[in-house]
């Protein structure tokens, strides 16, 4: 009776002592990550005033249409997105790169309004994100990459297309370097977008 008893209070205290552990290191923290705080420093700059433009919610596939941060893994399976455990977006990473697109294009001076407010006599910028994700080639080296495909419309013809592409490496193989190298990635395609943008013909 008296071994029983012991082996009953023994297992008891040891559930007591995991339950205690779990408690003390809580659920798994967060990091949220977004573009930066906007500078002037790298912003877009064209010989040629920026046009008027109207800008649609950029379109993304359904992989890249939350807030999770996508990595993928090329000496395992590249075909697989994976999101970080413990490190997400503030939003989604369409939206990070529209309200950065305006921020800039504003800042180099362009006219910039939502095509939802209705301004017929502007021409549409619509571009669909394809790619916004991290690659690691190893565990401790890994790149970028960013496809963004912009079409500028009249109405509904269309008047120009580009396929904006860019890769570069992160100074870390981690979340926070893959988010410090997207937000550079992004900056890059956005001021080549400004130049394309500001070159294009006017319309006829």
């Amino acid at each position: 009776m008296k071994k029983i008893t012991f082996r009953f209070f023994a297992m008891v205290a040891l559930a007591g002592s995991v339950l205690l552990a779990g408690c003390a290191a809580g659920p798994q923290s967060t990091s949220l990550f977004d573009l930066g705080p906007l500078n002037t420093r790298g912003s877009a700059t064209t010989e040629t005033q920026l046009p008027a433009i109207s800008i649609a919610e950029i379109k993304a596939p359904v992989w890249l249409d939350s807030q999770m941060m996508f990595y993928r893994l090329n000496y395992a399976n590249n075909q697989q997105p994976r999101p970080y455990a413990s490190s997400k977006w503030t939003m989604a990473p369409a939206q990070l790169f529209l309200l950065r697109l305006k921020s800039r294009l504003s800042q180099a001076g362009g006219i910039v309004v939502p095509a939802s407010d209705g301004a017929a006599n502007l021409p549409v910028l619509r571009i669909e994100a394809d790619d916004f994700s991290q690659v690691f080639d190893s565990a401790n080296q890994s790149s970028v990459h960013i496809a963004m495909r912009a079409s500028l419309f009249d109405g509904r013809t269309l008047r120009a297309q580009k396929m904006f592409v860019k890769q570069l490496p992160t100074a870390s193989a981690d979340a926070q370097g893959g988010a410090a190298a997207l937000a550079t990635a992004s900056d890059a395609i956005i001021n080549e977008m400004a130049v394309w943008l500001a070159t294009l013909p006017s319309k006829k």
